[in-house]
Parts: structure tokens; sequence; C-alpha cells
């Protein structure tokens, strides 16, 4: 691998560095039960796994209500 020849200054260091930022979240409302989550992850709302307003695992309450 590659090592530079010189020495590179601290400004330059820093400049090349400013570009890893970490990003801003971007959070969703389900139009299904209205919560924020993050775009393209699964979520939890009252037990139950939701993801794109579809339910995937049903919770325990639900699970019970749809038995009886």
């Amino acid at each position: 691998m590659p090592n530079p020849k010189w020495r590179h200054s601290k400004r330059r260091k820093r400049a090349r560095r400013t570009h890893y930022k970490a990003e801003v979240p971007q959070i969703a409302t389900c139009k299904t039960t209205g919560e924020p989550h993050l775009l393209h992850h699964a979520y939890v709302v009252d037990g139950a796994l939701y993801y794109r307003g579809q339910v995937l695992i049903p919770g325990k309450m639900s699970a019970e209500a749809a038995e009886a």
C-alpha cells in the first residue's frame, strides 16, 4: 500500500475529514398507525411488528383478539 512521501498539513487533513459527518436520520410517519419511524426499518406498535404499514408479526394482544 502506498504511503505519503511528504507530511500533509493539519488543515489539509481536517478539510478531508469534514465529509465524514453523520447525516440526520429520515423519519417518516406511518399511514396505518400514525407512529413516527425510521425509513426502511421495521417498527413496533403495541407489540406488533410493522413494516411499510403492514403487520409482519402480530403482537400478543392482537393475536388473542383474532382467536376470540
